[in-house]
């Protein structure tokens, strides 16, 4: 149980102690702090129940909460409102229990298994831009889950199964008709077939002949062709998309490494089509025929919005982005069988997971108790406030983006003692922080525009700003190795009460983050605790105070602050380097 909930409890009991049941209190952070640090304001609602006067209510909680070692300052505004604020002792206490085990100071949720799909990379495809929002918020999402209590499994979630690969395929088939793969004679080992081909062609193969199908009838026809072969498991192709695919998850592996996002399951689409059949037979009772193809309709009488049937298999016989969608939700019953599905995927798909959780539970594809959610997104814009673009208007890779950012953070490490491949390792970690706070600041939901100066920056809410901030925590904690270090004793200035109420606040931080699906209530945080900190460092040389009580408490406090920081940047996916 966190402090503050611990607080809440202990008042719960003072209201009692003085003749009132209250069922729920709330410690509210008071507007006026010149009154008190905190405000209860349930005398007005106990007046309406005992049907007594606020004020007397109040002034009779107020003598009880007197007796306690923890309030100090206790006074009544207005018709009742109770301000309290905590003693320096208490606050010292508590400020030492956090040091100990901060995640005491954590409200840990009621268990339960969360899979989290958050990847949606593409195989043969380039990542770009879109997909540092999913990563980042569902690597984030995970790792606060798990902090709260859950446990949480990541997905990749590879799209490996539709006509993009036919097309890739057939691209190669024009440029190297002669390999084996396209043989119907050969009787050979595929896996010894050495590919002339690296993952920078598959990248370029795909725009090339997608451009190609728009234009040539007989190309597009070609590469459906192809992906039906895929789909059927025909030798050759099947055999040569299976080394596609490993190729293309390597390259899609090491970049989502260097993002520090990290996922316990690499199944693409492919992998869950053995549900298909399980899939049809569910589904059976509902499929309608349509011009050849076969949908579901999944519109409902409250309907409001237009709402389209779900395309479930298409005229050509091949199954649809829905499809694979719902026999995934069966695979995933089946090996991992989670409470809940997230998927972290752009806002603009929100149709498309309508249609998809309809059917699921049209279809009793998923149990009454679990529960699927769309945590959909806004997009990452250019100056312009566009998509973010390169320069000649195409779709911005987001290795390209990645590399954008690394030379802006390269150029800013000014410190001449640092080697040059130590000076590479640090920009390219604060190239990633750089990138991921300035994706998490803003509410999920919302647009925001990428600015690559401003979010490098070391001043105002950046990434760099709070890196640079924890390393000098770090380093002077490493100054202060050999002095006491031990206890918070005793405060000096308000700042250090401004902290330690702050660092109260977080568990109210990190349950409304995990409730919202959005990580900006943290990344927010961390900034003002920080700067909190700044402020308190600016004012007081810490390690030569003469006052050896208030060293100590500085350097605790320090160390508090650095534990609480290093603990929620792990969470957005952030690592510190040693130095910067």
């Amino acid at each position: 149980m966190s402090i503050l909930k611990e607080l809440e409890q202990d008042l719960k009991q003072i209201v009692k102690e003085a003749g009132y049941e209250v069922e729920r209190l709330a410690l509210e952070e008071s507007n006026r702090k010149d009154l008190g640090e905190y405000q209860l304001n349930d005398a007005m609602q106990l007046a309406k129940i005992y049907h007594e006067n606020p004020r007397e209510i109040a002034e009779k909680i107020a003598k009880k909460i007197e007796e306690s070692p923890r309030y100090e300052k206790i006074n009544i505004a207005g018709p009742g409102f109770i301000n309290i604020s905590l003693k320096e002792t208490y606050l010292c206490e508590i400020a030492n229990r956090m040091k100990e085990d901060i995640f005491s100071n954590i409200d840990k949720k009621e268990p339960k298994k969360v899979l989290i799909d958050y990847g949606g990379a593409n195989v043969a495809k380039a990542l770009h831009v879109g997909h540092l929002r999913s990563a980042n918020i569902g690597e984030a999402l995970k790792r606060l889950a798990k902090l709260l209590g859950y446990d949480a499994i990541g997905d990749a979630h590879l799209g490996d199964y539709g006509r993009p690969l036919g097309f890739v395929i057939q691209e190669i088939k024009e440029r190297y008709p002669n390999l084996a793969y396209f043989d119907e004679n050969y009787t050979g080992n595929y896996e010894e077939i050495e590919l002339p081909i690296t993952n920078k062609d598959l990248e370029t193969f795909y725009p090339i002949a997608s451009a190609k199908a728009k234009e040539d009838e007989t190309y597009l026809e070609k590469g459906r062709e192809i992906a039906a072969k895929i789909q059927n498991h025909e030798k050759g192709y099947y055999d040569l998309w299976k080394k596609i695919v490993d190729i293309s998850k390597k390259d899609i592996k090491e970049t989502y490494d260097k993002l520090n996002v990290h996922f316990e399951i690499w199944n693409g689409e492919s992998d869950e089509m053995e549900y298909y059949s399980l899939l049809e037979e569910k589904c059976a009772p509902f499929l309608e025929d349509s011009n050849g193809a076969k949908i579901i309709e999944v519109k409902e009488e409250n309907d409001i919005a237009p709402m389209p049937p779900l395309l479930f298999i298409k005229s050509n016989g091949s199954v649809s982005y829905e499809t694979t969608d719902l026999a995934t939700i069966l695979g995933r019953n089946k090996n991992v069988h989670p409470d809940e599905i997230w998927y972290v995927v752009d806002g603009r798909q929100s149709l498309h997971f309508d249609q998809v959780f309809r059917v699921a539970k049209k279809a009793k594809l998923i149990d009454e108790n679990q529960r699927l959610e769309h945590v959909g997104f806004g997009t990452m814009n250019g100056k312009d406030g566009k998509p973010f673009k390169t320069r000649d208007g195409g779709v911005m890779s987001l290795k390209e983006l990645m590399q954008i950012v690394y030379e802006e953070t390269y150029k800013r490490i000014t410190n001449a003692s640092i080697p040059e491949e130590e000076k590479k390792n640090i920009a390219e970690e604060v190239a990633i922080a750089t990138l991921k706070y300035a994706d998490l600041l803003p509410f999920r939901g919302t647009d925001y525009i990428f600015e690559v100066e401003k979010f490098s920056d070391l001043e105002g809410k950046t990434g760099p700003y709070l890196l640079y901030s924890t390393i000098r925590m770090k380093s002077l904690l490493k100054k202060a190795e050999d002095m006491p270090q031990e206890k918070v004793k005793k405060l000096k200035g308000s700042v250090e009460r401004e902290i330690i109420l702050s660092l109260l606040t977080l568990p109210v931080v990190l349950n409304k983050s995990i409730e919202t699906k959005s990580l900006n209530e943290i990344a927010e945080y961390l900034y003002r605790l920080t700067s909190l900190y700044n402020k308190f460092y600016a004012d007081n040389r810490i390690l030569t105070e003469e006052d050896e009580e208030i060293r100590e408490s500085w350097i605790a406090l320090t160390q508090l602050v650095y534990q609480v920081n290093a603990m929620l940047l792990n969470t957005l996916g952030i690592t510190v380097p040693n130095k910067m």
